[in-house]
């Protein structure tokens, strides 16, 4: 996909005149890009989300990662949310435990859908596959949605970043959370405007976090913040449904944020110098990681 920003991408689609779907366009921009069919690029998107899938099925609570860091703990959500302790309950506390497992799944070395980064890829599955738990809808409304999301995910690469050593935490949570959110408004039927908005309600919310790994590896604060854009995701897509309006453009909200992660010191870039990896504790689990 060749888009530069949401305006241009929102504007071809309303001037073509093919008379096909949202997604369908984005689709057709994506083959023409890539230089490759209908059928290929459809069994690209159904690969992706049969993975994010196999991930979850295949998690094993007893895995931990080589640091010992993470592992189990998306076993111990939903143990809580089987036995009716969580203060959460059924879409909200499916995306928690889900985003918990994907994350972990990574960290554990495990096959994962980088959506868009590795770091942040227990986001946007956690949104699609509780969604369809709890809601449920057609096999191709989910690739339809994933379209969708990638789209929005190429024009924050493109107009900021989706690296963590560029431009933060914000450029990698923060754009899956953009992305889950607007597959979610897609999925739930609402308008390409309040896709919009739910990106921007998203992105505006992760403005400014840092990337921080402790150790320097994508496991403490990683997989927890997988957590914090998924539900994230779906406060955004809940307020832009409702009608609720950003009052700065999302193309406007993606470009504050290439700005704010030039600004970041490089020690909140994926270093693993500052914020939470320069702590006490944090030097401590580095220094019995190397030794």
């Amino acid at each position: 996909m060749a888009f530069t920003s949401v305006k241009t991408l929102l504007d071809g689609y309303a001037k073509q005149d093919l008379n096909i779907e949202f997604w369908e366009y984005i689709m057709l921009e994506d083959m023409k890009d890539q230089q490759i069919s209908r059928t290929e690029s459809m069994k690209h998107v159904q690969e992706l989300m049969s993975v994010m899938k196999q991930a979850v099925q295949n998690y094993d609570a007893n895995q931990r990662s080589a640091s010992g860091l993470s592992g189990g703990d998306g076993a111990k959500f939903a143990a809580a949310q089987e036995a009716g302790h969580t203060l959460t309950s059924g879409f909200i506390a499916d995306a928690i435990r889900i985003a918990l497992t994907m994350a972990e799944c990574n960290a554990c070395m495990k096959r994962i859908v980088a959506a868009p980064t590795a770091g942040s890829c227990g986001v946007l599955p956690a949104v699609l596959l509780a969604y369809e738990s709890n809601f449920g809808a057609e096999p191709e409304a989910f690739i339809e949605a994933l379209y969708v999301a990638a789209a929005y995910g190429q024009i924050i690469a493109y107009e900021a970043s989706i690296s963590g050593a560029q431009g933060g935490c914000q450029a990698e949570i923060g754009a899956a959370s953009a992305m889950a959110a607007v597959a979610l408004t897609y999925l739930h039927g609402g308008s390409l405007e309040e896709g919009a908005n739910a990106c921007a309600f998203a992105l505006k919310n992760m403005l400014g976090l840092v990337c921080d790994p402790v150790a320097g590896l994508v496991e403490v604060p990683c997989v927890k913040r997988n957590v914090a854009g998924a539900v994230n995701a779906i406060a955004a897509a809940e307020m832009a449904l409702a009608g609720i309006q950003s009052k700065i453009p999302v193309d406007e909200v993606i470009a504050a944020m290439d700005e704010i992660g030039k600004l970041m010191d490089s020690s909140l870039r994926e270093t693993g110098k500052g914020g939470l990896a320069a702590t006490l504790t944090a030097k401590k689990i580095e220094k019995a990681l190397t030794h």
